[in-house]
């Protein structure tokens, strides 16, 4: 048979004006063969019946795939993998992942980016991310959430957590969870110019710190940096988990309140995000982390105490307002109190002595009570020096106002410790 390279040439010879016996001498072949191609020519190549081959593994999927892709079009090819296989797939990430960039829409070539890796130990990257999300338990009703994401660079170790605020007791609390979470403290870390972090420049154009972030980065003895103006892209190792946990976990999902949406982020931190491979680094995350982790700083011995110091007046019904929440105090407290705000922890100081403590409530229009503080003087004593609470609402309730005497008898309620 001849090929198409070699009949291409017997043609242009014989266009040249060969003859069909010099054709033969020089392709080797029989001048009749050469007559023959010569007077066929070029024509379409006729292919006989194809062999039925195995049917295609991805193909009982491909309207599942279509179905969610067209809800979801951000969702990665991992995550509709993990849910295919679930569904009984036995096929390759690889032949899903041509398909899905079949019938995505097409955005057009992306510019390259320059990497840039550090050595382990070195450095982290946080940032916060919007996100909208409806929750189960307040149907009807968008609330905004914010992402707090911690990377550390050489590893690609992430912890993230949602949070309802970007305030700095919330950015302190966050790096203090995410410390004890990764069980040390990096060299350095890098922050775009959120104003929590960042307050501006001063006149020679010397970036000026928060002063509390630069208390606790002095407690856990790590070196602030902030990222040029409009460089975001230098912050690449958190920006890009950003869009990785909004495609591979966040969409598609349904979340009871803010717990239930942290508890399923911690559970897909651990076992998909932090045990996958790498795309870039081609390393297994947890992998490269228990490598770093001996790198990193160790924790201080004592917790991080600094605080920052508010006035607050308290209600008729034995509340001060903090965050949007609300808090107890004891009976016959003065009316005008000092709090102290702790990454957290709130602490209420009356002339000067502490006579209320509460942790930090998440969320809003939230009511944390003692039940010390309820007892019309009776001296309840709190177990474990640790005050015995409850929370009344959850986040995106909304609580009606109420009359004084409701809260007389919630409080009488706990004073006789539940008893009717």
């Amino acid at each position: 048979m001849v090929r198409l390279g070699e009949l291409m040439m017997i043609l242009e010879l014989h266009r040249q004006g060969v003859s069909i016996t010099a054709i033969a001498r020089r392709t080797g072949r029989d001048p009749k063969t050469i007559r023959k191609y010569i007077e066929r020519g070029i024509e379409a190549p006729a292919y006989g019946p194809r062999s039925a081959g195995r049917p295609s593994k991805l193909a009982a999927y491909l309207d599942f795939l279509r179905e969610r892709v067209t809800a979801f079009p951000d969702l990665s090819a991992a995550r509709l993998t993990r849910e295919i296989h679930e569904l009984g797939y036995v096929g390759a990430y690889t032949a899903v992942k041509r398909y899905l960039a079949a019938i995505r829409p097409q955005n057009g070539p992306k510019p390259y980016e320059v990497r840039f890796e550090t050595p382990p130990g070195v450095q982290a990257q946080v940032d916060f991310a919007r996100f909208v999300v409806d929750f189960a338990d307040d149907p009807g009703t968008s609330r905004i959430v914010w992402l707090f994401s911690l990377v550390l660079g050489h590893s690609r170790f992430l912890f993230a957590r949602y949070v309802m605020h970007q305030d700095l007791q919330t950015l302190l609390r966050c790096h203090i969870q995410a410390f004890i979470v990764i069980g040390g403290v990096p060299m350095e870390i890098l922050y775009d110019r959120m104003k929590t972090a960042v307050t501006g420049e001063d006149d020679v154009g010397h970036i000026v710190y928060n002063p509390s972030l630069l208390a606790l980065a002095r407690h856990y003895r790590f070196q602030p940096r902030a990222c040029r103006p409009y460089r975001a892209k230098t912050k690449g190792k958190v920006e890009r988990p950003f869009s990785y946990i909004r495609q591979d976990f966040f969409l598609g999902r349904s979340f009871r309140n803010l717990d239930d949406l942290n508890t399923q982020l911690a559970g897909w931190l651990d076992t998909v995000a932090n045990v996958r491979i790498h795309g870039t680094t081609q390393r297994v995350v947890a992998e490269a982390f228990a490598a770093e982790q001996p790198e990193l700083q160790t924790l201080p011995e004592h917790r991080f105490d600094a605080v920052l110091k508010l006035e607050r007046r308290v209600s008729h019904d034995g509340f001060i307002a903090v965050g949007g929440n609300y808090y107890s105090v004891p009976d016959r407290t003065r009316r005008v109190v000092e709090v102290q705000q702790l990454p957290d922890l709130i602490r209420v100081l009356d002339l000067g002595s502490i006579v209320a403590e509460h942790p930090v409530l998440e969320g809003r229009r939230q009511y944390r009570i003692d039940r010390s503080h309820r007892t019309g003087g009776n001296g309840v004593k709190r177990r474990s020096g640790i005050a015995a609470g409850i929370t009344i609402g959850r986040i995106g309730d909304h609580v009606p106002l109420r009359s004084l005497a409701v809260y007389e008898a919630i409080g009488s309620h706990l004073a006789t410790g539940g008893r009717s």
